[in-house]
């Protein structure tokens, strides 16, 4: 089959290519309103750009040539915490993806305890395993649709007791859930691991 994609607007590319590019991490992103609303929504176009500093980015799209509480909240503030869920939270998950007025927020709406950032104003999660205290460095803008990659710095990292072995996660133990095309969700399958191959040093010197 061959589809060309200027056939196709950008619901029916959208629904195409995230059946595709899968599955996809999520972030889970709080922000504070102009009000001071926590405002919490689910990301799944989300990757890292850089680990000195480490750098996190979330791609936000607009609704009817609206952006997301997200992305007015993080140029506005500069300020954002992302999480990664862990599979006891993905119902959460998916309902924090309801649209709400700016003035709701998605954390009372679902009961969801919060605790206060070391270095910046945001909340995070109680419940996450991981979050991550961000500062906003980079905003581009893509596409017909203007969908915006946004850049942001991790100040801290928050995580979980037992998650962490020889510097690494330990990724069963974290249970993450993934994103797929649809309102659709996977965990983790089976995991292969395979010898490691000589890597150059990420470290200049």
């Amino acid at each position: 089959m061959r589809i060309d994609p200027s056939d196709l607007d950008a619901e029916k590319a959208y629904r195409l290519i995230t059946g595709i590019v899968v599955p996809r991490p999520i972030a889970w992103v709080t922000s504070l309103s102009g009000g001071g609303t926590v405002n919490l929504a689910p990301f799944s176009a989300f990757t890292f750009v850089s680990p000195k500093p480490p750098m996190l980015a979330i791609s936000v799209g607009r609704k009817a040539g609206i952006y997301k509480d997200t992305a007015h909240n993080i140029l506005n503030n500069e300020e954002y915490v992302v999480h990664i869920a862990d599979s006891s939270l993905m119902i959460a998950v998916h309902e924090s993806s309801t649209e709400h007025p700016p003035e709701v927020s998605e954390v009372e709406e679902l009961q969801l305890e919060t605790l206060p950032s070391e270095r910046i104003r945001v909340p995070r999660l109680a419940a996450a395993p991981i979050a991550m205290e961000c500062r906003f460095r980079q905003c581009l803008e893509f596409g017909e649709t203007r969908s915006r990659l946004i850049v942001g710095e991790v100040l801290v990292f928050h995580v979980r007791d037992g998650l962490l072995q020889n510097g690494k996660i330990e990724t069963e133990a974290l249970d993450p859930i993934a994103r797929i095309g649809g309102p659709r969700y996977a965990r983790l399958g089976e995991i292969v691991t395979l010898k490691p191959v000589f890597q150059t040093s990420k470290s200049e010197s």
